[in-house]
């Protein structure tokens, strides 16, 4: 018999905010929560030279669509979901108590609700021991999962629950046994945000809300914070109940200038992955600019059409073949064309259109020169706490239901890094809008003393 602890290896999806696990030992791998491109965990677990015999859900996800089910039946591992979901497939549906036996190590479920009214977490034991407990949204790092995602009249119920949940795991385990979350790195299904690489029940002891705070003041101050989370979770729930399809990572059929032309003006979706000073400085007429970076699949799928045909336009393959990947994670399947190459190869007999670049300090500049308005694209929370007079803020998940309460004026564009403010610009510059994007961060606009705090 081995003697050895089972290996933990982190799957991270830090596009998404989330991980996944895969625990291995003596050639069996159970897997916990995977993202749907499952091939990055089959070519772990071969690395591993171990065999997929479980998959482990900690509950029905509403920030990406799982490869749970597909990974499954590729590799004939045992499904497990927790009890209480409507799902319409075949799985193992476990409560409170139930044990799943991975050979020579455990996962014992935990209900633990509060994210969801179902919601598990998996505690793994080692010669009888428990060693690790997955939490899923339960117990995050120094937080919780929200308790808003299936509707604000479940909010208060869940938040009481989430509290009972995470104080019931720190009162089971020791201090000693490792905490391994698959929310609350960027994720929006953490309840604030998060840090950290790994933790201990201990140090959630020192440093968890939920276990610092008594009850009635981490629910208000849980529930008051809640801010705006993206809008793509609304079809996440129904398409994991439902059970996803195999996922599809094929290239999209290249499209060329003229029918990019006939798809923007039919009023489809033309993304440009390029860097966000690329796109200031040329691109295709009525593109939308989604610089293809850490942020890149949140806010498209938050501001995104659903179901409306999308096209992607990139510098290179490798480029297209990434955001496909992305997208994908979030149910926005096959990308209807794609178009790579230097952009002025792209506009057919149409123009480059190109915005200017600047800073803040290249705004303290301009507002003494000329008229000019300053459109805040961050969220009403991070407005609160700082912001430049006279400036108006849209969060720019608002924008394009609010163009019309945008200055006519030159608007100079800006959030906090300059990601959220490069989309907020293209939205205003296929209106046809004078604007210029401020990249830059907003601790600099601080350090010129252009900003305003609360009182």
């Amino acid at each position: 018999m081995s003697t050895t602890d089972p290996d933990i290896a982190i799957i991270e999806t830090s596009s998404l905010g989330d991980r996944s696990y895969l625990i291995s030992h003596d050639g069996i791998a159970v897997v916990i929560d995977p993202q749907r491109d499952i091939d990055r965990v089959r070519a772990l677990a071969a690395e591993k030279n171990a065999v997929i015999t479980h998959v482990l859900e900690t509950h029905i996800h509403n920030d990406y669509v799982t490869g749970g089910l597909e990974l499954a039946r590729a590799t004939g591992a045992e499904y497990v979901v927790p009890d209480g979901d409507p799902v319409e497939y075949e799985r193992r549906a476990v409560v409170d108590g139930d044990v799943v036996d991975a050979g020579s190590t455990t996962f014992e479920v935990m209900h633990t609700p509060g994210h969801t009214h179902h919601h598990v977490s998996y505690v793994l034991h080692r010669r009888g021991e428990p060693i690790a407990i997955f939490t899923g949204g339960s117990m995050l790092y120094g937080s919780t999962g929200r308790t808003d995602l299936l509707g604000s009249e479940h909010t208060d119920e869940l938040t009481h629950a989430q509290y009972h949940s995470v104080r019931r795991i720190a009162a089971e385990l020791a201090a000693e046994v490792e905490v391994y979350p698959t929310h609350g790195f960027g994720s929006f299904c953490a309840a604030t945000p998060t840090s950290g690489d790994s933790s201990t029940i201990g140090e959630q002891q020192q440093s968890n809300p939920a276990l610092t705070q008594d009850e009635h003041t981490y629910v208000d101050e849980l529930i008051a914070g809640l801010s705006a989370y993206p809008a793509y979770y609304a079809h996440m729930g129904v398409i994991n109940t439902k059970g996803p399809a195999p996922i599809d990572l094929s290239m999209p059929e290249p499209v060329d200038p003229d029918e990019l032309r006939r798809r923007i003006d039919a009023g489809q979706w033309v993304v440009d992955l390029r860097g966000r000073t690329a796109f200031a400085a040329g691109h295709v007429d009525g593109s939308l600019g989604f610089e293809l970076s850490t942020s890149f699949v949140t806010y498209l799928g938050w501001l995104y059409q659903w179901g409306v045909p999308l096209t992607l336009i990139g510098e290179t393959t490798d480029q297209i073949a990434e955001a496909t990947r992305e997208l994908a994670r979030i149910g926005i399947d096959s990308p209807s064309g794609s178009a790579v190459g230097e952009i002025h190869s792209l506009v057919g007999d149409g123009k480059v259109r190109s915005y200017d670049v600047s800073d803040f300090a290249g705004l303290a500049a301009a507002t003494g020169e000329r008229e000019i308005s300053v459109l805040d694209a961050r969220q009403q929370s991070e407005y609160a706490d700082s912001h430049l007079p006279g400036a108006v803020n849209i969060p720019l998940h608002e924008l394009p239901h609010r163009l019309e309460e945008v200055s006519a004026a030159e608007v100079w564009v800006h959030c906090a890094s300059g990601y959220r403010a490069s989309i907020a610009a293209s939205l205003l510059d296929r209106e046809h809008r004078t604007v210029v994007l401020i990249d830059d961060d907003y601790e600099h606009a601080v350090q010129l003393g252009l900003h305003t705090s609360p009182a």
